[in-house]
């Protein structure tokens, strides 16, 4: 009897095991499926590999502990993975040396560098927490952003070409090594995007307005007074900017000169300025100055014949001129206008007339239809156009958009009064001459110099 009571006890206690065994069993499938909902089968099979050693053999299937201990460690350096991607900022780019980034890929947000700010002084100093003016300048956004823009690749561009240029250059590598870097800096399209104009390298007693064309051989020497004037654009709002480049350091002063000259045109200037104003503060400044070339003292005069000027769309010689001497228009400076303030020093007569062989021409903005004969002057223009429209260009541009044999179709472009030719403005011979420039804006709310940079 006894022995059947310990037989029947031993047999419930073997049931008990097994009962709390499938329990287990079940439970920790419930957990392998509950891992399967945010686990493929593959990821499992894959992390169960992975967590024993080269080698080993796998856990058994009856293991339900390892196994949902491998899939859980899966699914959590899944999620950290994504998260540190989520986390992860795409580093911004950054400038490279030579500038080889378009400016809106370096400013992403669309949001470009604002230029120096100057505020209006006596009359217009309400201007600068009026709400109503701060509104006006919020609609204006997109204008402005499109003008800093334009203003970046010229900082760029005029940063490298001053840690390039050297004596013995050829000026047509000059220009087209600048001319170059524009486009791809402001990611030229047709009339959207692209150079404002012919690239100015003037030198010594030529002042304005001369480009190499294609061929010439002319080289950049030492003792040469250079004045680099180029201007880039955004959907036809113009940045006009120039700075003088001499190695010799007895030029110093007679650059010195206008650089001040401009500082002071754009220091005087203002909405409700009478332009005259500010030609007659340019001259005083100006003038003050004297430098010594080869033994001999030369006052510094103002070239009265050149000026700044007002600059509108696709328009760079607007309506209103901006004197640099005492004298001028009684007109007065209005709010939101842009305009070029450039200023001209000579050691010669202070006069500039027309002279050498012309490269720059532009097609006329109040030009109504003329009709053309020639069947190449009418291609000739379709190819003005298209690619320049009313602003400048050069024979160089010509030729690099396939145009050859045009001179004669320019020529007749010219003389019906479509096209104007642009050429050379000189001194004396023999003289030097140096030019600094540039845009500002006139906001409702204060001045911004569009081109300042730390270079000038």
């Amino acid at each position: 009897m006894a022995g059947g009571n310990i037989d029947a006890a031993a047999k419930e206690m073997e049931a008990l095991h097994v009962g709390k065994a499938q329990e287990t069993k079940q439970e920790n499938l419930n957990k392998v499926a509950s891992v399967e909902d945010v686990t493929s089968p593959k990821e499992l099979k894959v992390s169960d590999s992975n967590d024993g050693a080269p080698g080993a053999q796998s856990s058994p299937p009856e293991d339900g502990d390892d196994a949902v201990h491998g899939a859980a460690a899966s699914v959590a350096a899944k999620k950290k993975k994504k998260k540190s991607k989520a986390n992860r900022k795409k580093d911004p780019l950054q400038k490279t040396d030579p500038p080889s980034i378009p400016i809106d890929e370096l400013f992403p947000s669309g949001d470009f560098p604002v230029g120096e700010i100057q505020e209006y002084k006596d009359d217009n100093l309400w201007r600068t927490t009026s709400e109503e003016k701060r509104e006006q300048e919020r609609l204006q956004k997109p204008i402005y952003n499109s003008v800093r823009r334009a203003a970046e690749v010229h900082r760029q561009v005029r940063k490298y070409m001053r840690s390039v240029v050297k004596p013995g250059m050829l000026m047509i590598e000059l220009c087209e090594t600048l001319e170059n870097m524009v486009r791809k800096l402001i990611k030229e399209n047709g009339l959207q995007a692209g150079i404002a104009f012919p690239t100015g390298c003037s030198l010594n007693w030529v002042a304005a307005h001369w480009t190499p064309n294609s061929g010439d051989k002319t080289v950049l020497q030492y003792d040469d007074v250079m004045k680099l004037d180029f201007g880039t654009h955004i959907d036809g709002n113009i940045v006009d900017s120039a700075f003088t480049v001499a190695f010799n350091p007895m030029f110093d002063p007679l650059l010195q000169a206008t650089r001040d000259a401009t500082n002071t045109g754009i220091k005087e200037a203002g909405i409700d300025v009478r332009l005259c104003d500010v030609g007659t503060a340019i001259q005083e400044v100006m003038e003050s100055y004297e430098v010594e070339i080869d033994g001999k003292v030369f006052q510094v005069k103002s070239v009265r014949n050149l000026n700044g000027h007002s600059i509108e769309p696709y328009h760079i010689h607007a309506g209103k001129s901006v004197p640099i001497v005492k004298g001028g228009e009684q007109t007065k400076m209005e709010e939101g206008e842009f305009y070029a303030i450039e200023t001209f020093g000579s050691t010669g007569k202070g006069f500039v007339r027309e002279d050498l062989e012309c490269s720059h021409y532009m097609k006329n903005f109040d030009v109504g239809h003329v009709p053309l004969r020639v069947a190449k002057s009418k291609q000739l223009l379709g190819t003005i156009n298209n690619n320049f429209g009313t602003l400048a260009f050069c024979r160089r541009y010509l030729d690099r958009n396939g145009e050859t044999k045009y001179l004669m179709a320019l020529k007749n472009l010219c003389d019906v009064g479509i096209v104007q030719p642009i050429p050379p403005m000189c001194d004396v011979k023999g003289s030097y001459v140096s030019q600094s420039e540039h845009t500002i804006l006139l906001r409702p709310t204060c001045k911004e110099v569009i081109s300042r940079g730390d270079d000038y």
